[in-house]
């Protein structure tokens, strides 16, 4: 009975803009701008990286990965929450359904560990300075990214194998912006206990473990910091973390409080906030806040600008 009512069930309703009483043009041009600033931002970022040697480390090839993720995780959500704004149908296929959601929890996921990946690599530098080159050589990051990745790939194979087993008995109207597991978990008529069980135990090594563990790696790298004699140099170490501290609480924040929960204390209405949060808002701070606090990036884009200028020809007389 279970496979016939997911057979019968084709599209689901997205109803996370229905009661905006007249406000969706207003809330269509906040998510075009912003999906603008995310792409443009990080698009800028991983350019920067590429061109300029100086900056082919293993910090910056974290920092590469980071902006690709957050390009690819906003692009499944955003542009299709652009289009029910605008649009009298506000439908997605099952399939397609399934895609998104595959694809979202695949790049969060892959997100979690990398800032974990990039915390190890600015305790390595900060405590370890004289054996970094040593142990952050290229096949140890090259691991460490293609770790981080593939645990994401793996979370996320589960995650939607488990969602989408579950029948949803005719039921299709999700009270969210985008295909999550938690309003699907809402709307399946079945057992989610499995999924439940799921949720909490993997969000234990995708969420809370890597976050642990870069708070950790942070008590060591600021006791480090705190003994530095040179305040330029403490200055430094201290611009060169807090970019990433930033991050680690904005993202950490929300997505932990997102899915490492038990389901009975979801209340739709108020997540949808949270969920805009890691989903549109913190993608764009990412470039800004790396760009603004580091002086790296903002030398070499300088550089990249000044050798991609066309030169001006110049005429004797």
């Amino acid at each position: 009975m279970e496979g016939k009512n997911q057979t019968e069930l084709t599209e689901f309703i997205i109803l996370g803009f229905s009661n905006l009483n007249g406000l969706e043009f207003f809330l269509f041009t906040i998510f075009l701008l912003t999906y603008m600033c995310t792409l443009g931002g990080n698009v800028f970022i991983i350019l920067v990286i590429m061109a300029d040697p100086r900056l082919h480390t293993p910090m910056y090839y974290f920092l590469g990965n980071l902006a690709f993720l957050d390009i690819c995780y906003t692009t499944t959500n955003v542009p299709q929450m652009m289009v029910h704004l605008l649009s009298e149908k506000k439908s997605i296929s099952y399939g397609g359904c399934m895609a998104q959601l595959f694809a979202f929890i695949f790049f969060v996921g892959s997100e979690c560990l990398l800032l974990a990946a990039m915390a190890y690599d600015r305790y390595i530098a900060i405590c370890k300075p004289l054996r970094y080159s040593v142990i952050m050589d290229k096949t140890m990051y090259s691991q460490l990214a293609a770790s981080c990745w593939t645990g994401g790939f793996l979370n996320s194979v589960v995650h939607t194998v488990l969602t989408f087993r579950l029948p949803f008995c005719g039921n299709n109207k999700i009270n969210y912006f985008f295909c999550d597991i938690p309003p699907l978990l809402i709307l399946s008529c079945g057992d989610t206990s499995i999924n439940q069980m799921a949720l909490l135990t993997i969000g234990v090594f995708i969420g809370w473990t890597p976050f642990l563990c870069i708070i950790l790696s942070y008590l060591y790298i600021i006791s480090t910091i705190l003994r530095i004699h040179s305040s330029e140099g403490r200055h430094k170490a201290f611009s060169t973390c807090a970019s990433h501290l930033i991050i680690v609480l904005l993202y950490y924040g929300s997505a932990i409080f997102t899915y490492v929960r038990p389901i009975s204390s979801y209340k739709l209405e108020n997540d949808r906030l949270i969920s805009v949060l890691y989903s549109v808002v913190t993608p764009m701070l990412n470039p800004i806040i790396y760009t603004l606090r580091n002086k790296d990036i903002k030398e070499a884009a300088k550089a990249v600008g000044r050798k991609w200028r066309p030169s001006t020809p110049s005429f004797d007389m």
